[in-house]
C-alpha cells in the first residue's frame, strides 16, 4: 500500500472515532447530571398500554419521540431489542405532525441511521419542513425498521390493514382510531404508547386508561408536571403558573384529567393514600360496610383501625348483577381469609345503607332481612348525612400534620377507581355514578372508628397486690 494511501485511511479511522466520540442526542438523553426521572420510568415499564398525561413543557413527547427511535434502531435500554420493526406515529393532523411529533423523532435519528425518507409533500433532503410519510432507520441488528406518521385527520379507514409492532399517540386520539390501532398490533403482541395533555375533559381516555374500568393489567399511567422536568426554569414555571386559572392549571400544569365541576375528593392522592397490602393485626380489624346493589354494584369493604386511629381499607367485594345469596357468601368467603372476627354462631357484623330496611312488591323481605337469614348481621342505624360525610372523608384524607389519616390496599382496585372518578354534578349535589363504595365509606367513616390501646398485662407485682386485695375481701374487708 503507498503512504498517500496509507495516510488517507489513517485519516478515516481518526474521522470515525471522532464521529463515534460525539454523542448524539439519543446517547444524551437522560445521561447527564440532570435526569428525569418519569421519563425514565416511562421506558422502563413493560406493560403494553402506557401513557403519559403530561403538562404543557413537562417532557412528554419528548419521551415518546425517544422511545420511537429506540425501538426502530433495536437499542432500547430497558427491553429486549429486536430487527425489522414497524411502528406509527399518529398526530391529531399533519401539520402537528410536521411541527411537534416528526420533528422530535427526526431530533433523536442521527442521519447516518436514515437509510431512506419517503415524503408526502416536501424534499426528502428538507424533511423538516415537509410531511413525512415514513422514515426507513438503520437496525443495529442488520436489518431495516420503519417509522411511519399518521394523523387522525386522515380518517379511520387509513389506520386498516398493517401489522404493527407499536404505535405511539401524540395527543390523544378519536376513539375509533385508538381501537383501529390497538387491532393493528394485536397479531404481533405489540406496544401502545401515549402522551398527551388531557384539555379535552373527560374523554374514553379517562374510562379506558386513567380509570381502567376493564382492570387491564397491561395498562400503565405517569402524571407529569412542569417541576418533573429539571430543564424548567424554576422562576418561569412560577410565572406562568400565577397566569392560569385552578382548571387551566391543573391540566396544563399537572396534566390532570377535569371536569366542569370537579372532583369531591381532589386531597385523593394514589401516591399519599394508596398502599400496598401488609399483614394487618386481627386486633385491628373494626367492620365491614357495604352499600348494597342487585343490577346495580354491591360493594364491601373490610375496614381495620389502628390504636392512633388510622383507618386501613384492606379488602374489597364489588360485584353487580347478584343475588343477596351470592353476595353473602362471598363476604363470609372473605372474612374466612381474613380470619375476621365473628360472633358465637360465625356470623359477621356490617354497617348497610338504611334503605335495605325497605321491602318493594318484587320482595316479601327486604335486603336485610335476606342479610340477615344468610349469615351476615347488618346494621342500618348509620348516619347518611351527604355533606357531613364527605366532610368526615376529606378530614381522614388530609389527616393531621400533613400524614394521612385514611390508607387503601392496593388491591381494593374499585375503591380507588371510584376516588378518581367522584364529580360533582349539578346542583351542588356528586353525580350518582361510580359512587357505591363512596357511599359506604361514609357510612364506616360517620361512626368515629377507634381502637384503644389494649390494657397492659399486670407485672408480678401487681399480681401479687391484687392477690392479696383478695383475700383480704373474702375475710371481711380491710380492717377498721
Amino acid at each position: 500500500m503507498r503512504e498517500e494511501e496509507i495516510i488517507a485511511k489513517l485519516l478515516e479511522i481518526e474521522g470515525e472515532e471522532r464521529r463515534r466520540a460525539r454523542k448524539g442526542p439519543l446517547e444524551l438523553y437522560n445521561a447527564g447530571r440532570k435526569k428525569h426521572k418519569k421519563q425514565i420510568a416511562f421506558h422502563k415499564c413493560k406493560k403494553r398500554n402506557r401513557w403519559v398525561f403530561g403538562g404543557n413543557r413537562s417532557g412528554k413527547t419528548e419521551c415518546g419521540a425517544a422511545e420511537c427511535v429506540y425501538l426502530a434502531r433495536g437499542v432500547h435500554p430497558y427491553r429486549k431489542n429486536r430487527d425489522g420493526v414497524f411502528g406509527w406515529v399518529v398526530s391529531l393532523s399533519q401539520q402537528v405532525q410536521r411541527d411537534v411529533a416528526q420533528k422530535k423523532v427526526l431530533f433523536y435519528l442521527d442521519p447516518a441511521w436514515i437509510e431512506d425518507i419517503v415524503m408526502l409533500s416536501g424534499r426528502k433532503g428538507a424533511p423538516d419542513s415537509g410531511i413525512i410519510d415514513q422514515i426507513r432507520v438503520r437496525n443495529v441488528f442488520g436489518g431495516i425498521s420503519v417509522i411511519g406518521f399518521k394523523s387522525c385527520d386522515q380518517g379511520r379507514e387509513k389506520f386498516q390493514g398493517a401489522s404493527l409492532d407499536f404505535v405511539w399517540f401524540d395527543e390523544e386520539p378519536p376513539r375509533d382510531i385508538y381501537e383501529e390501532c390497538r387491532m393493528r398490533v394485536l397479531d404481533k403482541k405489540g406496544d401502545i404508547f401515549g402522551t398527551m395533555t388531557p384539555l379535552k375533559g373527560l374523554t374514553f381516555l379517562f374510562d379506558e386508561i386513567y380509570m381502567n374500568e376493564r382492570n387491564d393489567p397491561e395498562v400503565w399511567y405517569e402524571f407529569m408536571e412542569w417541576a418533573d422536568n429539571p430543564f424548567l426554569d424554576k422562576e418561569e414555571i412560577s410565572r406562568c403558573a400565577a397566569l392560569l386559572g385552578e382548571k387551566e392549571l391543573a391540566s396544563r400544569r399537572f396534566g390532570r384529567f377535569c371536569a366542569a365541576e370537579g372532583l369531591v375528593y381532589p386531597e385523593f392522592s394514589e401516591e399519599a393514600h394508596v398502599i400496598s397490602p401488609f399483614p394487618v393485626p386481627h386486633e385491628w380489624y373494626d367492620t365491614v360496610s357495604i352499600d348494597p346493589g342487585l343490577n346495580n354494584p354491591l360493594s364491601a369493604h373490610w375496614y381495620a383501625v389502628d390504636y392512633d386511629g388510622n383507618v386501613y381499607v384492606i379488602a374489597e367485594h364489588y360485584e353487580a348483577k347478584r343475588d343477596i345469596g351470592y353476595h353473602a357468601e362471598k363476604i363470609k368467603e372473605i372474612s374466612r381469609r381474613l380470619g375476621w372476627h365473628t360472633d358465637g354462631k360465625g356470623r359477621v357484623s356490617a354497617l348497610i345503607d338504611p334503605a335495605a330496611n325497605q321491602r318493594t312488591l318484587a320482595s316479601a323481605k327486604s335486603v336485610s332481612e335476606l342479610f340477615y337469614e344468610q349469615g351476615i348481621l347488618v346494621n342500618t342505624k348509620v348516619n347518611k348525612d351527604l355533606f357531613s360525610g364527605i366532610a368526615r372523608v376529606k378530614s381522614y384524607l388530609i389527616g393531621e400534620g400533613g400524614k394521612p389519616k385514611l390508607y387503601v390496599f392496593s388491591n381494593c382496585v374499585n375503591m380507588i377507581r371510584e376516588f378518581k372518578g367522584y364529580f360533582w354534578g349539578s346542583g351542588d349535589m356528586p353525580r350518582k355514578r361510580g359512587d357505591h363504595a363512596m357511599d359506604e365509606l361514609r357510612y364506616l367513616l360517620m361512626t368515629k372508628p377507634k381502637n384503644a390501646l389494649p390494657d397492659p398485662l399486670p407485672t408480678p407485682v401487681m399480681r401479687d397486690k391484687q392477690r392479696l386485695m383478695r383475700r383480704l375481701a373474702r375475710r371481711g374487708g380491710y380492717g377498721g
